[in-house]
């Protein structure tokens, strides 16, 4: 009997566990995504958040799709999802190398680092993006308010914390522009996002 038919009965089980590990992985993976969009869910967006705002360099960053629910009764629910799922798309490519997830409704967060101090220009940049119509669906109109903030600018402070600053900034933005015309509107949120407001360290 050859070596590898004696080690076969030994082997069998070892490969069998080793097939249905890797299996589990794979379903606790997906159960971890949103099966929309496809980012991370809350929960496993605020494991992997925690272990890259150990980093001082971090910069948490919030996006909210500026009314919603007017869309969803507008255009319908298939319109609203291709809506969020674009703006996941954009919101991933436009943090790349950072963590992001979708928080639920029409809020997602990122957490990435700012390797280069250029935070802010590749903020602005997104911003803008964010603000385009959707290709398959340009009868929609509508804005993505972002807010962002620094962790080295509050040292000590959690990701509970940081991503409450976030949001304070998100709705400062958000609120500073609805009753303006759409290019002032954006301008001030490109201002916003670019850490431009008084009284708010790195903040939108």
């Amino acid at each position: 009997m050859s070596t590898f038919a004696a080690l076969l009965p030994v082997l069998l089980p070892v490969i069998g566990w080793a097939v249905h590990a890797r299996w589990l992985h794979s379903r606790l993976s997906t159960a971890r995504r949103d099966p929309l969009t496809g980012l991370w869910t809350r929960d496993a967006f605020t494991g992997r958040a925690r272990r890259v705002l150990r980093d001082p360099r971090a910069v948490v960053v919030l996006a909210d799709v500026d009314h919603f629910k007017q869309i969803n009764d507008t255009h319908g629910h298939a319109a609203g999802d291709v809506l969020l799922a674009t703006v996941a798309a954009r919101l991933s490519h436009g943090t790349a190398g950072g963590v992001v997830g979708r928080l639920g409704g029409d809020e997602f967060a990122a957490v990435v680092l700012d390797r280069d101090g250029t935070a802010a220009d590749r903020l602005d940049v997104l911003a803008r993006v964010l603000a385009r119509p959707v290709d398959t669906a340009p009868e929609v109109h509508t804005t993505v308010s972002l807010g962002w903030v620094r962790a080295a600018d509050h040292p000590g402070e959690d990701l509970s914390a940081l991503l409450r600053r976030a949001d304070e900034a998100m709705y400062a933005a958000k609120r500073s522009g609805r009753t303006a015309p759409r290019r002032a509107r954006l301008g001030r949120l490109l201002e916003s996002v670019a850490g431009r407001r008084p009284g708010r360290r790195g903040a939108a």
